[in-house]
């Protein structure tokens, strides 16, 4: 909760310690049973770094390991000074501790993309679960997109979307109806549309429990959002928040 707190103040980014704990945690296991083999779903590159990266099926080790713990940061705060300022200790922090280097080459885990060997192609994945899995998609519409099946890990994923919009000036349904153009499963035109009506919907379904679980107020939390607002994206209007510019 801390964690989740810190980042969302320090870099509006609430979804970091999420990131960092689901990246550590596979090859962490796989590390302390010998296990050889870890595979993720898909390489980040599907969402913008650099495409050369889905040439590699393997995770590179800077994601989940690191030469020297003491230099880790969480939520633009360094972990000595987290421990110091609010009395925690290392094994507090397991999940999101990184191996170091010499307990993989030790270990000798391999960390491998299942997007190497299938076309990540988020709907076609989601019919692959369904019918071997028994995946069942949302009885609703997912806040600030229209569809039901993708990235709903847990209760923060809106908000990671919606600062996103704050930050970038793009939302939920601009990453998810690109990826369909992408993948031919809808026209720009109709992903013009969608991202107009849904990319800046505010998820309110669990907006209490997100400011419960971070630990502060409805205040702060607008403050927070409004600070990271860049003038080369936001102008405010007539009491309201307007992007300059949108897709059209």
């Amino acid at each position: 909760r801390l964690l989740t707190k810190l980042a969302f103040i320090n870099l509006l980014h609430p979804f970091q310690p999420f990131i960092i704990g689901q990246r550590i945690i596979g090859p962490k296991i796989a590390n302390k049973f010998n296990i050889p083999l870890v595979i993720y779903g898909e390489n980040q590159a599907e969402y913008g770094n650099d495409i050369k990266e889905n040439s590699n099926p393997l995770m590179d080790l800077k994601f989940f390991s690191a030469k020297n713990l003491n230099n880790l940061s969480f939520g633009k705060k360094n972990i000595k000074d987290i421990i110091k300022d609010y009395n925690f200790n290392y094994s507090d922090f397991e999940p999101y501790l990184p191996l170091k280097s010499s307990e993989i080459n030790a270990s000798k885990v391999k960390v491998f993309y299942l997007g190497y060997f299938l076309k990540w192609d988020p709907q076609e994945c989601y019919y692959y679960a369904s019918e071997n899995t028994g995946f069942k998609a949302n009885t609703e519409r997912t806040e600030g997109s229209y569809s039901k099946y993708s990235s709903i890990d847990d209760k923060i994923d809106p908000f990671h979307y919606y600062t996103t919009l704050i930050k970038f000036g793009i939302g939920r349904a601009t990453y998810d109806s690109a990826q369909e153009i992408r993948n031919g499963k809808i026209t720009r035109e109709e992903a013009v549309t969608l991202v107009k009506k849904y990319d800046d919907e505010f998820p309110k379904k669990y907006f209490k429990e997100f400011l419960d679980y971070i630990d502060i107020g409805e205040k702060k939390f607008w403050q927070t959002i409004d600070s990271f607002r860049s003038p080369h994206l936001w102008s405010f209007k007539k009491k309201k928040w307007h992007l300059k510019k949108t897709v059209e």
